[in-house]
């Protein structure tokens, strides 16, 4: 059966109307699933810093480099996660995702040297986080939500943090009880066990996309053949791309090490833990809340509060560690956690807009690059900054320069500012 005829047989399951919606809201609560797993997986790294550093006597710049590495890798796989999914559709990339996922946490429950943590967190933790992450969930979303994929974005965004405050939480606490090895085992055979259900699932129908969101879409649509090369000539992929890049740069450069940087300024591990976790809350108000904001007053205003909501953060987590108390803790984590990524489905929208087409997979992944290399650049260097500083002010000064940086390209280039 050719690809054409598949996509009409499956196009017929979801003949109707009703039909259609119904399987949109499905793809979306998979999604939304694959999303939760992915940054909470990922982001669990954070609360194993100390204890894999304590047991090891590595210091910051060395373990968080595992973490960097999990973001640089995660970046550069993006371009092919989008042409893979272009080529074998989602259950060949969601499934690899999910193997690698539970085999790197597997060996990293038995490694004894960095290097070993930097092969399985670092590079296969990064690579199955690809694989189960933005650029997959975009591509699929938007063939079923047309131009309703910002909002879809948006759900799908607002489970990362949920992914953060389930995981986060839950990982101080397994860690408590039974070690972070044994931690780590635990996560890798429950991500393989999700295996067999995810590949079980209908997904020549979801592969197909509904008939009608080419009726709901712009009737005027023309594919300009956007290809790769074509679009890295257009100076909205470089802006886009820088955009990606600073504001991962100084956002997971406090990211990285917040639980840590908590618990330095004289908060209890899991008080620690658990305030960052519940970053994942105000982070599905921030993600609904700014795309809403977007059919409001328009894209490029909403964008420019998420930045100045974002630095009134970084300024909150400057006085905590002076003034280290539950009402700062609160509006730090209200501000910054609610900003962090918050951007990601108006940018997302306005790359699928821009090169939309029968590449914008791969276009889109290669963008993405910029927000993998600004997560590991970030958290990267946040470490040595650290290190070399023996404290947090000049970490904040530079995380702070990045998300201006971030925010520059909105503000002059015309693509952006439409």
């Amino acid at each position: 059966m050719d690809q054409k005829t598949t996509r009409e047989t499956a196009g017929e399951q979801a003949s109707t109307p009703q039909a259609a919606v119904r399987t949109a809201l499905v793809v979306l609560a998979l999604c939304f699933t694959l999303a939760v797993l992915g940054r909470g997986l990922s982001e669990s790294f954070t609360v194993f810093l100390k204890p894999i550093s304590e047991s090891f006597g590595w210091d910051r710049g060395q373990v968080v480099s595992i973490y960097s590495l999990a973001w640089l890798i995660s970046g550069l796989t993006a371009p092919l996660v989008g042409r893979l999914f272009d080529h074998s559709g989602p259950r060949i990339v969601y499934a690899l995702g999910l193997l690698l996922l539970g085999s790197a946490f597997l060996v990293a429950g038995h490694a004894q040297a960095l290097w070993q943590f930097q092969l399985s967190i670092g590079l296969c933790v990064g690579i199955g986080v690809a694989f189960i992450g933005n650029v997959p969930n975009s591509i699929l979303l938007g063939r079923w939500f047309g131009p309703k994929l910002p909002t879809a974005m948006a759900v799908v965004y607002s489970a990362m943090g949920g992914g953060v405050l389930a995981l986060l939480p839950a990982s101080q606490l397994l860690i408590d009880r039974l070690g972070w090895r044994e931690t780590y085992q635990v996560y890798g055979f429950a991500a393989l066990g999700l295996l067999v259900p995810l590949l079980l699932l209908p997904w020549r129908l979801f592969s197909a996309g509904s008939p009608y969101v080419a009726k709901k879409s712009d009737p005027d649509f023309i594919d300009n053949g956007w290809t790769l090369l074509s679009a890295m000539r257009h100076h909205a992929f470089w802006a886009l791309f820088s955009t990606f890049f600073f504001t991962a740069v100084g956002m997971y450069a406090i990211a990285a090490q917040i639980v840590a940087y908590l618990i330095d300024a004289g908060f209890p591990p899991l008080q620690a833990a658990t305030a960052w976790g519940f970053s994942g809350v105000v982070l599905v108000f921030g993600m609904i809340g700014v795309s809403a904001l977007d059919g409001l007053i328009g894209r490029r205003p909403s964008v420019l509060l998420s930045y100045a909501i974002s630095i009134v953060g970084i300024f909150l987590l400057w006085l905590l560690q002076h003034y280290p108390n539950v009402i700062l803790l609160t509006g730090f984590v209200v501000c910054f956690g609610s900003m962090m990524g918050s951007r990601g489905p108006l940018i997302t929208a306005t790359a699928m807009k821009i090169f939309r087409g029968k590449r914008v997979g791969t276009i889109y992944g290669t963008i993405s690059i910029g927000s993998g290399l600004g997560s590991a650049f970030g958290s990267w260097s946040g470490g040595l900054i650290h290190d070399a500083s023996h404290g947090y002010n000049a970490l904040l000064v530079f995380a702070l320069a990045s998300v201006v940086l971030g925010m520059i390209p909105f503000l002059i280039v015309p693509a952006l500012r439409r």
